[in-house]
């Protein structure tokens, strides 16, 4: 069972009892308990195990014990008990626009609603705008928030939302009257996934601004259009939609509006805490002390005004950010990147040669790069059989002499069979300066055992020429689970055995995620990013895995591509003398 699967169970009971009117209080702690178990380094079966559950923020006596019941039989008792009283539908009845508890649980109790059938169906008999409190406006608002759910259902990948929040970002910056536009929300946060897009811009005239952004010819529908806001959604994935939100704020408050709107709640309301403790209070128009506006024109005043270092994006979640000490400076940044290890070529599944990988590398302005082809069993990809690989180690060291400017190393990303062994025999690997070991067969064998993922991934690094585990956890955004994986046996190998975690950059893995780069980094891993390239165009995926470092708190000195090439030989040839 997975630290997701109780944070979920959680969730709900939260939800249900909102709906059900339980007080704030009590929803809340369960909300808080959900955070804390998903935020979890550690699993929580092993916290349980060992009665350390309370350690975790948030959680008490009481909610160890739900926990506890949730881990032996699958249940959490209240839980059950709402479930058995309230219809099976009404969670997702949240995930509408508009929709919030007080109004599923009015639908539900006025009108018998228990799920989105029920709620399109008195909708369209106008039953719904009589409640108290509605109307014909609201209900309509909330109508063209069912026709947007089911249109938009699930989040979008940050690879996928990043280019399109960046074209329309150019595009308002081109109207008239615009000043500056900035990207906010969690997608400035760096998020693995978003609900949506937010666009912050400032102007004088706001209902221009929103009038020219709804009139964008990629703009699919206007959800909204106002003297300051305007919403509208574009076509993603298929026939699913996307919004995105347009905030048009005057000077003297965007910095203020570009906090508010960039850090999580849980962040916006630890720093709200921090104002009313000096008896001012903070907003998305700026910091007041009374009346008086103390800060709001710049972001990073706000910070310095509450006497706190300014917080990256990345980092604004409430993970430890107010009690780091000193500034952020040493986390690493995109700049610091020297290399890319991990890139395949013709040779197996790749689109482009060693050398037009290299050249790309180069204009880069990268130093090294390692070129790592897969091995024999990955079939589907091409992978080289052990002759093969030879002539590819060959041509390699060919390359690497005939493009100047850049070293190209001979690598391979090995497979890790079923049983734990390496698919290229340790000679072969031998003659390889770089090797990722990765597990692409085979992933859903239970997680202990002599064949499970964590035992096979715990052989690979005790073989002398593994330098990196790559794409550790298997998974693929929205589309795969990760592999049941014990994190911390995996974490704790690593630094044993001197072997790196991959945090691979494609945007379909970013895999390690922020939670696990957090563990590696507290116990001493040393990480590499690597965009896992197939052609020239994917090498600019890196800073989505940067990214997603910094997410995890990694500083540049964790990162072993930031250093020179000789740092990395070194740190190469002390694993190998295990050998």
């Amino acid at each position: 069972m997975k630290n997701e699967d109780v944070a979920k169970s959680l969730d709900k009971t939260a939800d249900l009892l909102e709906i059900d009117g339980a007080d704030s209080f009590r929803v809340n702690s369960y909300r808080r308990a959900a955070r804390s178990v998903k935020d979890a380094t550690e699993d929580v079966f092993q916290l349980a195990a060992e009665n350390r559950l309370t350690d975790l923020p948030g959680i008490g006596k009481g909610m160890s014990k739900h926990i506890q019941d949730f881990l032996t039989t699958g249940h959490i008792e209240i839980l059950d008990e709402l479930e058995a009283k309230l219809p099976h539908g009404l969670p997702a009845l949240l995930e509408i626009p508009g929709m919030g508890p007080k109004k599923v649980a009015l639908v539900f109790k006025q009108l018998g609603v228990g799920n989105l059938d029920d709620l399109k169906r008195i909708i369209e008999s106008s039953e719904m705008a009589q409640l108290p409190g509605l109307g014909e406006a609201s209900v309509r608002k909330i109508a063209e928030g069912v026709a947007f759910l089911e249109s938009s259902h699930g989040r979008t990948p940050l690879g996928v939302a990043l280019p399109i929040a960046e074209e329309f970002a150019e595009a308002v910056r081109s109207l008239k009257g615009v000043k500056r536009v900035e990207i906010a929300g969690s997608l400035r946060r760096g998020c693995e996934t978003i609900g949506d897009i937010d666009l912050l811009c400032e102007a004088a005239n706001g209902e221009t601004v929103v009038d020219g952004f709804t009139k964008l010819s990629a703009a699919r529908r206007v959800l909204a259009a106002g003297a300051t806001k305007g919403s509208i959604t574009v076509q993603v994935e298929g026939d699913r939609e996307l919004q995105i939100d347009l905030r048009v704020v005057e000077a003297d408050a965007f910095g203020a509006a570009l906090q508010y709107f960039t850090g999580s709640k849980e962040h916006n309301v630890r720093l709200r805490e921090k104002a009313i403790a000096r008896k001012w209070r903070l907003n998305e128009y700026g910091l007041y002390d009374g009346e008086k506006r103390v800060a709001g024109k710049k972001e990073d005043e706000i910070y310095k005004k509450l006497g706190l270092a300014w917080v990256p994006p990345e980092l604004r979640e409430d993970r430890g950010e107010f009690e780091a000490e000193g500034s952020f400076d040493s986390l690493i940044s995109l700049d610091d990147i020297r290399g890319d290890l991990h890139m395949h070529t013709v040779a197996s599944d790749g689109r482009n040669s060693i050398e037009e990988m290299a050249v790309a590398a180069k204009a880069r302005g990268y130093e090294y790069i390692a070129i790592c082809d897969h091995s024999k069993s990955s079939v589907i990809a091409n992978g080289l059989s052990i002759e093969r690989m030879k002539k590819h180690i060959e041509d390699i060291r060919t390359a690497d002499r005939n493009v100047k400017g850049i070293t190209i190393l001979a690598g391979c990303e090995c497979d890790i069979l079923p049983d734990g062994s390496m698919d290229f025999p340790d000679d072969i690997l031998a003659e390889c300066d770089w090797v990722v070991a990765s597990i692409h067969s085979a992933m859903t064998a239970g997680p202990t055992g002599k064949h499970g993922a964590t035992q096979r991934t715990l052989a690979a690094m005790n073989n002398p020429y593994v330098c990196a585990i790559g794409h550790p956890t298997g998974r693929l955004i929205n589309r795969r689970a990760a592999m049941e994986l014990d994190m911390s046996a995996v974490v704790e190998a690593a630094v044993e055995t001197k072997t790196m975690l991959e945090i691979n950059a494609s945007w379909q893995r970013l895999d390690l995620k922020d939670n696990h780069v957090r563990q590696a980094i507290e116990a001493g891993v040393t990480l590499v990013i690597d965009t896992d390239a197939h052609h020239v165009d994917q090498l600019g995926q890196m800073p989505l895995g940067v990214t997603t470092a910094r997410r995890g708190g990694a500083r540049k000195d964790q990162v072993v591509n930031t250093g020179t090439l000789a740092a990395l030989r070194r740190w190469i040839a002390a694993k190998r003398k295990r050998a």
